[in-house]
């Protein structure tokens, strides 16, 4: 029997613009994807739709699987030839026991690689403005872990060596045991009044970082509320920490929103939500793909000709119609004597990416008004293409017969309902209050959102935030229960986000 290939890989602290290239490139080509509770979900995006995705997360107190079942599920997806990412948090090898991991595939006859990943003895430090190391404070760190193995084997943890050291202590997954960590240093003679802070979701929204001294910082992190994942940091470059203080910041910080539309169209939005300091969610509910048959979309380019006016009122569309003319080998300049016609900002952007200006541009995507400027600008006889959804609909194709101008409808993409693999821990956020918005930059982002996570969920989010593009996607939100949904007074995602900084603000 064949024998696949391993990749040990670290996926960082939490925040997914850490991950390095070369994991991104091993987990986009992996057949099997074998992850931790603290990989950030956006990282599982870089993995093929096809992918095979197996969680073996671990919580404290909690092990999902064994270390002995994961390691049998490395040796039995290599053996079927298959490549296998498996992704842990941090490091592999910085108490990550990826060494562990990595023996058993060299018992096994197994290759591997292993693919470094930027630990949070380092990070989550750096984000809360602590250098490890300083040259005023620290020339050494050391990292230790924060809990011994339970059954005494291991290597034990030589408190009166650690005490006497005068660069910074990092202690991971100690939490449970800080005030231990804390009174087993004094004891062998750590000064009481050593600062020590501690960094909550280093790298993530919504850090949190409590500082203190060596003999009281257990109380602060318990008056606090601070939970795992967490690093401890003890010794004098602690002092640092609210000088050079730089994260997080912007106005969405510590704000969670999530994200419905597609997953090909939400990087946009993703990005600027993290710009801002929030952390983006992404749920996508709709899958944007091609027509099931190219028979009437052919035959419409072939008589493109015989058109006036190319109306696009979304970006999608722009895209699959200008795919399928290079799909079929036409040439641009066909369209060189064809007006086009954009609704919304971005679909006019879209329609400019492939070199082409604009002769109309309608803000609103309502058919009435469309059809007001129409009526100004179509002369009699001009025929007019519809290039859209297979579910846009029928207020614009019904106005334009009615107006007696002549037209064809292009169903120029699909529009399909899904539901996503995330929707378990979608419906645990909103049980829990873990979300603050919900985006929905469609009707039928908004109507997909409701078939996934059930009609009798929605009750849940009345106190959740919920914004919209267009005043129909609001409409359409408002009908299915969504009732405090607030529309953006423009289509596009920087007004939607504006509308979010605004409510924040207290404008709304």
């Amino acid at each position: 029997m064949g024998k696949g290939k391993v990749y040990l890989i670290g996926a960082g602290p939490g925040d997914p613009d850490l991950l390095t290239i070369k994991a991104a490139k091993c987990i986009k080509r992996a057949d099997v994807i074998v992850y931790d509770r603290l990989v950030n979900s956006r990282i599982l995006d870089y993995a093929a739709d096809e992918a095979e995705m197996v969680y073996v997360g671990k919580k404290p107190g909690f092990h999902c699987m064994p270390q002995a079942e994961i390691n049998r599920i490395l040796v039995k997806k290599s053996m079927e030839e298959k490549t296998v990412a498996r992704i842990k948090g941090g490091d592999p090898f910085v108490f990550g026991r990826g060494g562990e991991e990595a023996e058993e595939l060299v018992k096994n006859n197994v290759e591997f690689e292993i693919v470094p990943g930027i630990t949070s003895a380092v990070a989550a430090p750096a984000y809360a403005g602590i250098p490890v190391t300083h040259r005023d404070y620290s020339s050494s760190f050391h990292v230790v872990t924060g809990h011994e193995a339970r059954d005494g084997s291991g290597v034990s943890i030589d408190y009166e060596a650690l005490a006497r050291i005068q660069g910074t202590l990092v202690f991971l997954m100690g939490i449970g045991n800080i005030r231990l960590i804390c009174n087993n240093l004094m004891k062998h003679g750590k000064n009481p009044h050593t600062p020590a802070a501690v960094v909550e979701n280093g790298s993530g929204f919504n850090q949190k970082t409590v500082t203190g001294t060596l003999e009281d910082i257990h109380k602060k992190v318990l008056d606090s509320g601070i939970n795992p994942p967490s690093v401890t940091v003890i010794g004098n470059v602690v002092k640092l920490g609210k000088k050079l203080s730089w994260f997080p910041r912007g106005p969405l910080k510590g704000r969670r929103i999530l994200v419905t539309r597609s997953r090909g169209q939400s990087k946009e939005l993703v990005e600027k939500i993290e710009g801002l300091g929030g952390e983006a969610v992404v749920f996508p509910v709709i899958k944007i793909t091609r027509p099931d048959s190219f028979s009437k979309f052919d035959i419409v380019l072939n008589e493109i000709r015989l058109y006036k006016w190319l109306v696009f009122t979304s970006a999608n569309g722009v895209e699959a119609f200008f795919s399928r003319m290079k799909d079929t080998g036409m040439d641009l300049r066909l369209l060189s004597k064809i007006n086009i016609c954009a609704v919304g900002a971005a679909t006019k952007g879209e329609v400019l990416k492939h070199g082409i200006l604009c002769d109309f541009v309608r803000q609103s995507h309502t058919g009435k008004e469309l059809l007001a400027d129409f009526l100004k600008i179509v002369a009699p006889g001009e025929k007019v293409l519809l290039a859209r959804s297979d579910i846009a609909g029928n207020n614009l194709p019904e106005s334009l017969k009615k107006a007696g101008i002549e037209f064809t409808e292009l169903k120029a993409y699909k529009t399909v309902g899904q539901k996503p693999s995330n929707t378990g821990d979608i419906i645990n956020m909103l049980n829990n209050g873990k979300l603050d918005y919900i985006t929905f930059t469609s009707s039928s982002t908004v109507k997909n959102f409701v078939k996934s996570i059930g009609k009798g969920n929605i009750g849940r989010t009345r106190d959740l935030k919920v914004v919209c593009i267009g005043r129909a996607a609001c409409e359409t939100a408002v009908s299915e229960g969504f009732a405090g949904a607030v529309p953006a007074d423009e289509h596009t995602i920087d007004s939607l986000l504006d509308l979010i900084v605004k409510i924040e603000k207290g404008g709304i």
